[in-house]
């Protein structure tokens, strides 16, 4: 596979396996139960680095490997992603699995690991699951010999331009980690009631005590649920009339209210810098109906058997994690919609995953599609004449939360929070209209640090560039200049068929 076809005077073209000796067959695979009964009750200055695909796996008590080596994964590493590397360099003692190449240069290993790491394999892969580099396609890379005393100027240089790169890249991640504290500064002073405080000051003769919001809240949460009963009576009239045809609706069920903070639990949370903020359970904040707050359907009610290639969209962690309502092509049918449609969900509403990346919270836009949520996310249809879906949201993502789920989510493989978390966890009661406020204050805050963090990524894309592109030109010939007076590769390659041929004769006898 000859990606460079003209070269500057005094390289070649090399297959890889006459550069290299490839030591496959010398490679143990241990499974991670046997490593651990081997390593278990030693010191671990007495173990040893063991190796798969892109590094570093776990340890071991012995080793196979000596000195220093290129392994190249064999499958599972990033062979499509052109800015990811594919080989790396150990030295040492050391154990490598079945899942890399191990390659000890005959050349500069440096040069060959460069090389490597911007080759393109789509050509030799197998595989569609799980890409698979054999060692029969390890064998037909072609490889840009350049001198060996250029192939060192070359390596030299190329360190010297990453040195470079990965400075510019510290700082640039260093702006970004001081972004994400100064977002959580911002939402931390704003769910303590500081960053209005001004206003409130301003506007104290207007606002309502949280104690009169919760009784206005009480009192339409009963209306309706006592509307909701009614309209039930006239339903099961209706159906008596008929003969009791078809099902019976169910009756509305009462919401359960749930037990106030005490004052020990209260000490637990954040001081509040104001009298009109309370601190009050999730569930206090909802709709009036019973599944205002509900998780997605459990059990056999939902598998991918009920999937339809269209109708009503399935919603789930896809759309909350990407922050994209319309991403996905998941959908049920008018029946499976009907039946589930306690799982509906309605513009403005508040999903939160709950499996894995916890506590992520999408709010639907107006124009969303109908639909229901999956078994790996809660919705919540907020009351919107008390609380805004973009403080609720705001709220969620303060590291006082995410704190809390660290405490409360609970699973044996991953992180899972559940419909009676959700319910239970504490949020700030306060005006809408300084909710309004509070909002604009973030937003005005927090675009500001979105246009530097879009910079940020934007800079760190193109150092990714950047390397790959010194690698290309390494590897072309013009990244360095050649010397009339280096020894030719060719003669270097001839120096290896000798050593190869005697070390063959040396095996056959």
């Amino acid at each position: 596979m000859t990606q460079n076809v003209d070269l500057p005077k005094g390289w070649v073209h090399a297959p890889l396996d006459m550069l290299c000796q490839i030591l496959d067959s010398r490679r143990v695979p241990v499974n991670k139960s046997e490593r651990s009964r081997r390593i278990a009750g030693r010191p671990e200055a007495s173990l040893y680095p063991y190796y798969g695909a892109t590094g570093q796996v776990g340890l071991i008590d012995d080793f196979i490997f000596e000195g220093e080596h290129i392994l190249l994964g064999e499958d599972g590493a990033p062979f499509l992603d052109p800015f990811k590397d594919k080989s790396y360099l150990v030295d040492g003692r050391f154990w490598v699995n079945n899942h890399a190449h191990i390659l000890r240069s005959k050349v500069s290993d440096k040069y060959i690991y460069y090389y490597l790491n911007q080759f393109d394999y789509s050509d030799l892969l197998t595989g569609t699951t799980r890409l698979k580099l054999t060692k029969s396609k390890l064998k037909k890379i072609s490889v840009p010999v350049a001198p060996i005393t250029e192939q060192l100027r070359i390596v030299s240089k190329i360190e010297e331009l990453f040195s470079e790169l990965d400075k510019g890249v510290e700082s640039l991640e260093s702006v970004r980690e001081q972004l994400k504290v100064y977002r959580q500064a911002v939402l931390k002073h704003a769910f303590e009631g500081k960053l209005t405080a001004q206003w409130r000051e301003e506007n104290k003769d207007k606002l309502e005590t949280p104690e009169q919001l919760l009784a206005r809240i009480k009192q339409e949460r009963e209306a309706a649920y006592q509307q909701q009963l009614e309209e039930w009576k006239v339903s099961v009239k209706k159906w008596e009339q008929n003969g009791k045809a078809g099902k019976k609706l169910a009756k509305p069920r009462k919401i359960k209210k749930l037990q106030p903070f005490d004052s020990e639990e209260l000490e637990k949370l954040p001081d509040i810098e104001s009298a009109s903020w309370k601190w009050v359970k999730v569930d206090e904040i909802c709709f009036h109906t019973q599944y205002s707050i509900k998780a997605g359907p459990f059990g056999s009610a939902l598998k991918k058997q009920f999937y339809v290639p269209d109708g009503y969209k399935l919603y789930g962690q896809e759309q909350v994690i990407s922050g994209d309502p319309y991403y996905g092509d998941y959908f049920v049918d008018a029946v499976k919609y009907k039946e589930l449609e306690a799982c509906k969900i309605a513009p403005k509403d508040v999903l939160i995953s709950l499996v894995g990346t916890v506590g992520k919270v999408l709010i639907l836009p107006d124009n969303c599609r109908e639909g229901i949520i999956n078994p790996r996310l809660v919705k919540i249809t907020l009351n919107l004449n008390y609380y805004r879906p973009e403080f609720f949201k705001y709220f969620f993502e303060s590291a006082f939360v995410r704190s809390l789920y660290k405490t409360l989510a609970k699973g044996t493989t991953m992180d899972v929070l559940n419909l009676g978390i959700i319910q239970n966890l504490p949020f700030p009661l306060c005006s809408l209209a300084e909710q309004d406020k509070l909002v604009a204050e973030i937003e005005s805050r927090l675009s500001v640090v979105d246009q530097v963090e879009k910079e940020t990524e934007a800079e760190l894309a193109k150092t990714k560039a950047l390397r790959l592109s010194v690698l290309k030109k390494a590897f072309s010939g013009n990244l360095v200049a050649q010397n009339p007076h280096d020894e030719p590769a060719s003669t270097l390659l001839a120096r290896i068929r000798i050593a190869k041929s005697a070390e063959n004769l040396s095996l056959q006898a």
